[in-house]
């Protein structure tokens, strides 16, 4: 089963091959609860995690936060699940880094 993930927006985006579902989370409750809606998701399917055969992130522009969460999702599964990463671009990863759409904003150390 291939799983598209996009977290770049307040609406959570899940393809599980040719099914699509959006969640849309309670503001700063992403991260706990989008292992439980792609749990949730998969089960409506007939299938569980070691089912994914590979993962496709949208890897931005988009939110800082819903980026992070999704990079640290995805990167998790396709480790721990030893299945390929690929970007929205269909370039593969061995890790996906967000792409923010503009550097960060980091303030200087002031020693």
């Amino acid at each position: 089963m291939k799983l598209y993930l996009d977290t770049s927006t307040d609406i959570v985006k899940l393809r599980l091959d040719d099914q699509n579902y959006e969640w849309h989370p309670e503001r700063g409750r992403m991260a706990e609860g989008i292992f439980r809606f792609i749990y949730d998701k998969l089960h409506e399917n007939s299938a569980d995690w070691p089912e994914i055969t590979e993962i496709t992130y949208f890897s931005g522009p988009g939110s800082f936060t819903g980026l992070r969460i999704g990079a640290a999702i995805v990167n998790t599964l396709a480790d721990q699940l030893q299945i390929p990463l690929y970007d929205h671009h269909g370039i593969r990863h061995q890790l996906i880094l967000p792409d923010y759409g503009r550097p960060a904003n980091i303030s200087k150390p002031r020693k």
